[in-house]
């Protein structure tokens, strides 16, 4: 049985987002997986590193709940929609307070290299745009999902990440988004 953790970065519970997290939380119980998840909207938290790796600033109970999850966690799922190239504020606060030093990374001493401390976990990343997906991967390069996959994810030893990337979403008809709730449903129940 994997131990999956959703990790939901879209502030409007509202969103198609929402619904792809849900989708691939049914196909994972389905298939015998137990499944944790965290929103970021509804967690209560300064967003603001305000003194960097400077100052150690205090994990508020809701972060220190999300960093004893991500331990726990075989498999992360972050699901969040692409705004300006990037991830919305909220998950990016999430990220800087949560994947820190002694948790996710250690720097070691006199030296440029790290020890990643997330090893032994996978990750599957879903983004949601409102342009074609191969657009944004031709024209831009992906920089939000490169982000979360290589400077975060990786950097702090989770791998494989594995991504998909789903729109254009804003002028998108019922049958497409039903199609990408089922798509997503099955990598849930593949543990995927």
């Amino acid at each position: 049985m994997k131990k999956i953790l959703i990790i939901n970065g879209h502030p409007d519970k509202e969103s198609f987002n929402f619904g792809l997290a849900e989708a691939y939380k049914k196909g994972a119980i389905s298939s015998g997986s137990e499944v944790k998840e965290i929103i970021i909207r509804n967690l209560e938290f300064n967003p603001n590193l305000q003194f960097g790796y400077r100052k150690r600033t205090e994990l508020e109970p809701d972060l220190i709940e999300a960093q004893e999850k991500i331990k726990w966690a075989d498999h992360l799922v972050i699901i969040y929609p692409v705004w300006w190239g990037s991830i919305p504020a909220i998950m990016k606060g999430f990220i800087d307070r949560v994947f820190l030093p002694g948790f996710a990374f250690q720097k070691r001493e006199n030296s440029v290299w790290w020890d990643k401390l997330l090893k032994n976990k996978s990750a599957r990343i879903i983004s949601t745009l409102d342009q074609p997906a191969w657009y944004y991967w031709l024209i831009y390069r992906e920089p939000s999902n490169n982000a979360m996959k290589k400077l975060t994810l990786q950097f702090s030893g989770i791998s494989p990440v594995s991504v998909t990337t789903i729109g254009p979403i804003r002028l998108s008809k019922d049958t497409y988004r039903q199609n990408w709730l089922k798509k997503i449903e099955r990598l849930g129940e593949q543990n995927k």
